[in-house]
């Protein structure tokens, strides 16, 4: 069955998927001096050749864009969805490795997912779970923000976060869930083993049943002053440090 195609923007994003050999890539929109950027910053690639190319003036790729006010750097891509391994067939193909996995609950905003798909990929993370219903997989701004990075992580669409975390205990996992109400700071923990880190909403944060799912609650340790951080932000610190303890202990 033929695959539904849709639009991503700006240089980084384009790119990626372009370089990514399981990705499709339709067509591509460009200006004339986005092209030669383009080839001039990878003079040694050929992920150009099998692309059908059109030249676009600025306002025509404006236009391509919609109402949408996103910066696009003169570069669209017409692109089709990823084939991605199951998260079942993922944990089955790893049972022997010791994996840190994020699990995203009813967050929505594009440019939060993508700050974390950014984060993920640049701290070594080995996947990201998210709610399929609330997911904006074919967002511009969420490619946009995710700066490539959607073309090197794996995203497992759910339908059920709670389920899925059950399932996950089952095959060895712990589930760790960030909150500000949590008694315990993160540092505290010396996450060994097989690890699930869920972070809720950006409204509401977690409810009551992923809570009661989780094996821990930890919170980010951060002065009075302000009373949270952005959820992009708490990723980031969390994966820059999980990483940082799996170095240290590789060396």
């Amino acid at each position: 069955m033929k695959k539904t195609t849709f639009l991503i923007i700006g240089r980084h994003a384009v790119t990626e998927a372009l370089k990514n050999p399981r990705r499709k890539v339709h067509r591509l929109f460009l200006t004339e001096d986005a092209l030669k950027k383009l080839n001039k910053e990878h003079q040694e690639s050929n992920f150009l050749k099998k692309v059908h190319i059109f030249y676009k003036s600025k306002k025509e790729i404006d236009n391509l864009c919609g109402k949408e006010d996103i910066s696009h750097q003169n570069i669209v891509a017409e692109i089709e969805d990823l084939d991605v391994i199951s998260l079942k067939e993922f944990v089955i193909k790893n049972q022997s490795k010791n994996l840190n996995i994020l699990a995203l609950e009813e967050v929505t905003d594009p440019r939060n997912i993508g700050s974390i798909v950014r984060s993920a990929v640049s701290f070594n993370l080995d996947g990201i779970i998210v709610k399929d219903r609330s997911f904006p997989n074919k967002s511009k701004l969420l490619f946009k923000s995710a700066s490539g990075g959607m073309e090197h992580i794996n995203i497992f669409r759910v339908s059920n976060i709670n389920t899925t975390l059950r399932f996950l205990k089952t095959k060895g996992f712990w589930v760790s869930a960030f909150d500000v109400s949590a008694k315990k700071d993160f540092t505290e923990n010396k996450w060994n083993g097989k690890n699930i880190l869920v972070f809720g909403s950006e409204g509401y944060g977690l409810n009551k049943n992923t809570k009661n799912n989780s094996d821990f609650i930890f919170k980010i340790k951060i002065n009075n002053r302000m009373e949270s951080l952005n959820i992009a932000n708490s990723v980031s610190i969390v994966c820059h440090y999980i990483n940082k303890i799996i170095s240290d202990k590789k060396n």
